[in-house]
């Protein structure tokens, strides 16, 4: 039986701030890839209205 590991609960900014830190290299990617979802969406949401 596995034993469960007791932790004290993180405050929410610095468990944000170290999840941060440990994607760094990704992370403009991931806005540029959030940023492209959202063109996306506006120009199929606009889409109908042109035809």
């Amino acid at each position: 039986m596995a034993t469960k590991i007791q932790r004290e609960p993180k405050p929410m900014l610095t468990e944000l701030r170290s999840v941060l830190t440990r994607c760094r290299a990704t992370l403009w990617q991931d806005a540029a890839g959030a940023a492209a979802l959202m063109v996306l969406l506006i120009a199929g949401l606009h889409l109908p209205g042109l035809v």
